[in-house]
């Protein structure tokens, strides 16, 4: 059984561990984040845990400005994929967003599949406030994002 939780402190450690994966094997999908980061950004978090606890994926819903949140971090263990974890961590997200009030939301990502099929858009990268672009300056691909941006209204 998975559960989908808020993280807590002790899941900072495996969280970094999947992510730090993903983006050195992944082809760089999600961009490395720092324990740092993971720490003074632990609320935007949610994990997906087994039920001796293990940690199987983590997401992050990051409020961007009053009406705009961005799905970011999404990322789910090599060995835990294909069972629909991924869904659930955006579904978390999502609902989150709906909760305060915040009914646009936005992704950039290279899965532009996964995404569409959640009800998610395509949209010009102009069309997203130029605030959202501060974590570019840190990406290997800068400037040449090859990211796609979606959005969904909720």
């Amino acid at each position: 059984m998975t559960i989908i939780r808020k993280a807590l402190i002790r899941d900072v450690k495996a969280m970094h561990g999947i992510i730090l994966r993903c983006s050195a094997s992944d082809d760089g999908m999600v961009l490395p984040r720092a324990f740092n980061h993971l720490y003074s950004h632990l609320r935007d978090f949610y994990v997906a845990v087994s039920e001796d606890e293990e940690v199987m994926g983590c997401v992050a819903l990051q409020i961007c400005w009053e009406d705009l949140a961005e799905v970011r971090s999404l990322v789910v263990a090599k060995e835990h994929r294909k069972k629909g974890l991924g869904k659930l961590l955006v579904e978390a997200c999502l609902s989150e967003a709906l909760t305060l009030g915040i009914f646009k939301v936005f992704v950039l990502t290279n899965q532009t599949s996964f995404f569409q099929h959640l009800g998610f858009e395509e949209v010009g990268k102009d069309s997203l406030p130029q605030k959202v672009w501060a974590d570019c300056l840190n990406c290997p691909k800068f400037p040449d994002c090859d990211e796609t941006a979606m959005v969904m209204d909720l």
